[in-house]
């Protein structure tokens, strides 16, 4: 079955809420689409018309399996297209997701699986997001968000929760990329900011906020 871009984009948006907090409601994914109430409600009749949602009676509507495995060929591709651009187009990580925005939506199951199997079958976009596999199996990594690292233990950056342009550039900024090792040398209880070391770099301090953007794994 095919579907629009704007259908795609709604079972997408619908897929990574749900991540969050298991039901969606009208509202939130209006938020999310940057739309009206009403619009929403249209393209909810839609999906459920082609049996991609569920209702729950007072509470909002989630995927159907059929939905979900939607969704996850959407997101396989958008995180196959993002690793594409950076590892071999040279694009900065702060650049590319408005360009794999466009590119998810091509149809050709055999080009997407081409891309795969070029890119070396990767299992994690450079953002550290997971790649759904052809048969929508989510890699995982045990990683923990940097403010609850204890002092001094050295831990190697495995992804990152916000991804908006803003955010990516400020990690650059601070030479801070998938792959970086760091430590954390203080924590400051007046605002939450932590004073971080970089392998090779002179300590500096991060806010709070970018600090709980920042996910983690023991180094080797």
């Amino acid at each position: 079955m095919n579907f629009t871009i704007s259908e795609e984009n709604y079972i997408k948006s619908i897929y990574h809420l749900q991540q969050q907090s298991g039901i969606v409601n009208t509202n939130s994914l209006a938020a999310q689409m940057q739309t009206r109430a009403a619009s929403v409600t249209d393209m909810l009749k839609k999906l459920k018309n082609k049996k991609l949602l569920q209702y729950e009676r007072y509470k909002g509507f989630k995927l159907s399996e059929t939905g979900k495995k939607v969704a996850l060929q959407v997101v396989r591709k958008h995180r196959l297209w993002e690793f594409f651009l950076v590892e071999k187009l040279k694009f900065d990580w702060d650049k590319v997701h408005a360009i794999a925005e466009e590119l998810e939506h091509i149809s050709s199951d055999e080009l997407v699986q081409r891309l795969d199997n070029f890119l070396g079958n990767p299992s994690f976009d450079p953002h550290g997001d997971p790649i759904p596999d052809k048969n929508g199996r989510i890699p995982t990594i045990n990683q923990q968000n940097l403010t609850n690292i204890p002092l001094k233990k050295t831990v190697t950056v495995s992804s990152v929760g916000n991804q908006a342009p803003q955010m990516l550039e400020m990690l650059k900024h601070y030479n801070i990329a998938l792959g970086t090792q760091v430590s954390v040398l203080n924590k400051f209880e007046f605002d939450g900011s932590l004073q971080i070391k970089i392998l090779k770099q002179n300590p500096c301090i991060i806010s709070e906020q970018v600090a709980k953007n920042i996910f983690v794994h023991y180094a080797e």
